[in-house]
């Protein structure tokens, strides 16, 4: 798509193998274009670098879309569940919310709206009594996080998908400053880059695990009391992860010291969120990415959200509802929306990146989930063979040791000749090392 190619550089990108996601959405073809933003960048990158011939970038179609879901393979061992026992889709007076309560504090939000307790049968029935539009507001106004179940038609009739739909995939601006040379290497082109994240799940640790897979030394930044055990395994590949307490002046010294030595920022705070909390000084050639749910602009740009609740909200459940012939929302297959994004920021700093060693200062990019879902709407979907699932041939031959258990991966959907993907560290628990660069 255009809007795409713009963004991320026009290198070619060759699209072999097949299979795609069975849905009313072009999810598999979303895959493709988003992990070949990713290839398409790093060959402007590696050109701008001089580190070789321009290479040649190739996106398998079936193990694009097994990246689209969980990549980690466990053997001998399971992930915790992913969601909450109460977490999911509820039918209240007038239509369908989803209640998102993986996170103890959201958790506690809806329920002090429902006023009940936290048994799935009693949220329904505390749920029925409300209408949909009316339990959003309270949620959100709680502290909480849901989402109303919306049309296509309703969402970009309503003002913030009208907002979204108007702003650009990556909003880009520019400041003053040169960044820092690292050691890049034509096998390793992001040796050296210090990459500061501060993001969960799941689009920022997915852009993240992308920059670490080419060499990138990526430092996860979390509070102590922050758990994603569902999760983590599949996207702390590749980095290391520490712990600070950011309400604290002592744990935003430290996170000021550790931006005085990034190279990249990227992070998932709302609007404003951050620069309240450190202030709006940034050093001098950092380039900054950050995502939200709602995008930028709009009456929700600072609202609270995650890949299930804009399908929600932008009509995806709606329409995958109908398609499916279902009585009940129908989401995605796969949170394509968050692995979408993250590749697309990932794709983004490496863009930034070029801009800057051309001259061009140093770049902050924003993205979001509900502008990446209208990237999806456009997407025709292909007739293929459905992908269910990884089969062990598309498991890659060597073990990775997590701190869990051994355990495989799914081979890299993206391959940049001259540049395999690989990580340097197995996945680990959150706050197992130090807060300082290496």
């Amino acid at each position: 798509m255009d809007e795409v190619f713009d963004a991320f550089g026009t290198a070619p990108v060759l699209v072999v193998g097949s299979g795609a996601w069975r849905s009313r959405f072009a999810v598999t073809e979303l895959a493709c274009l988003s992990m070949g933003a990713v290839g398409s960048a790093m060959a402007d990158l590696s050109e701008a670098l001089n580190l070789g011939p321009r290479p040649d970038v190739v996106v398998d179609r079936r193990l694009a879309s097994l990246w689209f879901t969980w990549s980690i393979h466990p053997q001998g061992w399971e992930l915790p569940p992913s969601w909450d026992a109460i977490a999911g889709d509820y039918q209240g007076r007038d239509g369908w919310i989803k209640l998102h309560t993986n996170a103890p504090h959201h958790r506690a939000a809806a329920l002090a709206v429902l006023k009940c307790e936290a048994e799935r049968e009693i949220v329904a029935q505390a749920v029925r009594g409300w209408d949909i539009d009316a339990l959003e507001d309270a949620i959100v106004a709680q502290g909480g996080a849901a989402a109303a179940m919306r049309s296509r038609a309703a969402w970009l009739a309503h003002p913030q998908g009208a907002a979204v739909s108007g702003e650009p995939l990556v909003a880009w601006d520019h400041k003053a400053g040169q960044v820092r040379a690292w050691q890049a290497r034509p096998d390793r082109p992001l040796a050296g880059l210090r990459v500061l994240d501060l993001t969960r799940v799941l689009a920022g640790p997915v852009a993240t695990r992308t920059l670490a897979g080419f060499g990138a030394d990526v430092l996860r930044v979390d509070p102590a009391s922050w758990s994603e055990p569902g999760v983590v395994p599949d996207v702390t590949l590749g980095k290391r992860c520490c712990h600070l307490d950011l309400k604290t002046q002592q744990g935003q010294d430290q996170l000021r010291a550790l931006m005085a030595q990034a190279d990249v920022l990227v992070h998932g705070y709302r609007p404003g969120a951050l620069d309240a909390m450190i202030g709006t000084h940034r050093p001098q050639g950092l380039v900054e990415v950050s995502l939200d749910a709602y995008g930028w602009t709009g009456p929700w740009a600072g609202r609270r959200g995650f890949d299930s609740l804009v399908q929600m909200s932008c009509g995806i459940a709606d329409a995958g509802m109908a398609w499916a012939g279902a009585d009940k929302p129908h989401p995605l297959p796969v949170q394509a929306l968050d692995h979408a994004t993250g590749y697309f920021m990932a794709a983004a700093v490496l863009s930034a990146l070029t801009q800057a060693i051309q001259g061009k200062g140093s770049p902050r990019a924003r993205l979001s989930l509900a502008r990446t879902a209208e990237v999806l709407a456009k997407l025709e979907p292909v007739l293929a063979d459905p992908v269910t699932g990884s089969e062990p041939a598309d498991l890659g031959d060597g073990v990775e040791q997590t701190v869990w258990g051994p355990a495989k991966r799914v081979k890299p959907g993206l391959r940049i000749s001259g540049m395999p993907m690989s990580w340097d560290r197995p996945a680990g628990a959150l706050g197992a090392a130090p807060a300082r660069w290496d």
